[in-house]
């Protein structure tokens, strides 16, 4: 039997046994700061103590169940949930990942609308499932599995301008508040408020994919609230259930009145484990002050790289809210990312096709912070020096 994960993911020539918040640790017993978190999922570090009690207890109960079945720790769920909830959002469906989250909104916003464009972004991600692929940007992604979704459009990303495109037959913009897999590119203020105005004036509705950007790592809750607009569907997974597959799908009651029964379903979606570690991670998010940390934490980081990389000729730009970070170099970073996992024993990723990711925990302290720092600006060197000798 052959794994087809390394053709699919690729191969980072790394046997992880262990994690343990911030860190990881490999077969031969180095430990790693963990920058990459499974793209973002470990951001209440790995194993939170919490997510893991309530997990086990949920275990001696109950696993499976579908929803149409309640149980106490739904309602637990709901009630911690609450003060978390986006403003306005006070449905949640529970799904697997975040490609789910996206097909249930999409579908959503055509039957509610009654209508069929739904317009994304270029250099947007959203999934690989059919629905999301469809607007999803890269093409490497996309074209071999065409034709998708038919009227699904990209227009330009914090342009005012492409904003002109929605009209009285969109049913759906969606739109990430930082772009992840596209480079780390956060959105501008007015692009964000002026893209809610136009979609209330078409009736059209404004999806948030916040499933990298949500529950706490860019400094809020949700990143949209660094806005100040009240989007219409929020995209919840990754940090959401602190390192359980698990997504949600935030929804007000004027959309959530117009669904009936047999419009979604999923046999694993909503089970009780997810509810279970969603209901930790919402109980850590609030007691551990999590945005506020990541805020700080993130602006420390930002400022460390800054000045670590003030003279690289390497580097074109450094950018993020919170502890979303992007360093976008001139070359192609893989090198880099090579060389602070094999010297500096610091796991990064990248996003787009020239920028190295940022994704810790929360819990990272001044030494981590240190080493990612340090990491980086060894991975950056290791470029300009292969370029200049080859």
């Amino acid at each position: 039997m052959k794994a087809l994960f390394p053709r699919l993911y690729g191969d980072r020539k790394l046997i992880i046994v262990k994690g343990e918040g911030q860190y990881v640790y490999d077969a031969r017993g180095n430990r790693y700061v963990d920058a990459h978190t499974g793209i973002g999922v470990a951001f209440l570090g790995h194993r939170n103590p919490k997510v893991v009690e309530y997990i086990r207890r949920q275990m001696d109960n109950i696993m499976t169940l579908n929803p149409s079945f309640s149980t106490p720790i739904r309602e637990e769920m709901l009630k911690e949930l609450d003060p978390l909830k986006p403003e306005g959002l006070d449905n949640v469906l529970l799904l697997n990942s975040g490609t789910e989250a996206v097909e249930f909104a999409l579908k959503v916003a055509r039957k509610v609308t009654g209508r069929k464009k739904i317009i994304a972004f270029k250099n947007a991600f959203h999934g690989r499932t059919a629905g999301a692929l469809s607007v999803t940007w890269n093409k490497r992604y996309r074209e071999p599995f065409e034709p998708l979704v038919p009227e699904t459009y990209f227009i330009d990303y914090n342009s005012v301008d492409s904003l002109r495109a929605i009209d009285s037959g969109t049913a759906a913009v969606i739109v990430e508040p930082i772009q992840g897999e596209g480079g780390v590119i956060p959105a501008n203020e007015n692009f964000m408020k002026e893209l809610r105005a136009v979609t209330e004036r078409v009736g059209a509705l404004l999806i948030l994919d916040e499933i990298q950007t949500g529950f706490g790592r860019t400094g809020k809750v949700w990143a949209h609230q660094h806005f100040g607009i009240k989007p219409d569907v929020v995209l919840a997974a990754k940090a959401f259930g602190g390192g359980f597959p698990v997504s949600g799908v935030f929804l007000p009651d004027w959309i959530a009145e117009k669904l009936e029964e047999g419009d979604h379903g999923s046999t694993y979606g909503g089970n009780p484990l997810a509810m279970a570690a969603v209901t930790a991670a919402a109980k850590v998010l609030k007691e551990e002050n999590v945005p506020e940390q990541a805020a700080v934490k993130g602006e420390t980081l930002i400022r460390m790289l800054r000045d670590r990389l003030a003279d690289s000729k390497a580097v074109r730009e450094i950018r993020g809210k919170g502890l979303m970070i992007g360093v976008d170099v001139r070359f192609p970073p893989g090198p880099a990312l090579q060389v602070m996992q094999e010297k500096k024993k610091v796991l990064a990723i990248k996003a787009g096709t020239t920028t190295i990711r940022l994704l810790p925990p929360y819990l990272i302290n001044a030494e981590d912070m240190e080493a990612i720092a340090d990491a980086v600006r060894e991975g950056v060197g290791t470029l300009l020096s292969q370029r200049s000798t080859s």
